[in-house]
């Protein structure tokens, strides 16, 4: 099958790729920008999305479409609107007038639940973009990534302390790690019109985390809680073109992010301890 996969260069479209390749699948490796990798097979596309007239033809003879892009972090340029539903609308008006059969879309778990947020809003607009589109679509939400984990809790572990957020229960998250994210999208991505909530096989509460985390580095956990409306206060002060990435930072941390679909081969206790064995930095 000829996929063409958005977004193939980010840390998780790296994984697609790779996972798309060792399924024997001919593969359009497309992105804003594009990186060398420590494997082949594939045919690299510099593309921005965010152009539609730029588009034009990409989608010709494709099978199918993955489509990884999104925001990631704050930007002074672009919005949420801008990349996670106007880039990937771009893409889709594409994929429709090529004929393409199948559009897969990587998502986040809740995103109809948190309309407030412009990240989370954005995502949601494209899903239901989507779904009326007439092409047969699968849509996979996950519950966040090992990798965007580690990024939050070990600088703050290293520097001695970690706060979190106060909340009436504690907030639990089942991350998975995004290798096996990818090959279950692969394994799905032509189901024809299902959505996937999916997560790793182990649940944690963040609390539990910061504790493996702190074990790990060999250090006393120094745990303190803050209300979540401080974060407002931090959103109030924040640039404009900072607010949104905030918003999002202070829903995961107070949303239950547990998916139904629990999958994967990695553990995520054990990539905390890894980190530490083999000195990663996040």
């Amino acid at each position: 099958m000829k996929v063409l996969l958005a977004g193939a260069f980010g840390h998780l479209g790296q994984d697609v790729l790779k996972s798309l390749l060792d399924a024997g699948h001919e593969v359009i490796a497309a992105d804003v920008v594009t990186r060398e990798t420590d494997f082949g097979g594939y045919t690299p596309l510099r593309i921005d999305m965010t152009d539609k007239a730029k588009l034009a033809g990409v989608c010709e003879g494709v099978d199918a479409v993955i489509t990884t892009v999104g925001l990631t972090k704050a930007s002074e340029t672009v919005t949420a609107y801008d990349i996670d539903f106007g880039a990937n609308k771009n893409l889709l008006e594409e994929a429709k007038r090529a004929g393409v059969k199948h559009f897969a879309y990587i998502s986040v778990l809740k995103a109809d639940k948190g309309r407030q947020v412009p990240m989370l809003d954005a995502k949601a607009m494209f899903e239901e973009e989507l779904k009326k589109s007439g092409i047969t679509y699968a849509i996979f939400r996950p519950t966040g990534y090992f990798y965007d984990t580690a990024h939050i809790f070990q600088p703050k572990v290293e520097a001695g302390k970690v706060t979190l957020l106060k909340t009436k229960t504690p907030v639990r998250c089942n991350v998975i790690d995004t290798r096996d994210f990818a090959d279950y999208i692969v394994e799905h991505m032509t189901d024809e019109n299902k959505s996937y909530d999916v997560g790793g096989t182990e649940t944690y509460t963040y609390e539990e985390i910061t504790k493996m985390f702190f074990a790990a580095a060999g250090k006393e956990p120094k745990i303190s809680f803050t209300p979540a409306f401080m974060f407002d206060l931090i959103i109030a002060m924040a640039p404009k073109w900072k607010k949104g990435v905030i918003r999002f930072g202070k829903w995961t941390m107070t949303e239950d992010m547990v998916a139904d679909v629990k999958t994967g081969k990695r553990s995520f206790a054990a990539f905390i301890k890894e980190i530490y064995e083999k000195g990663l930095k996040f």
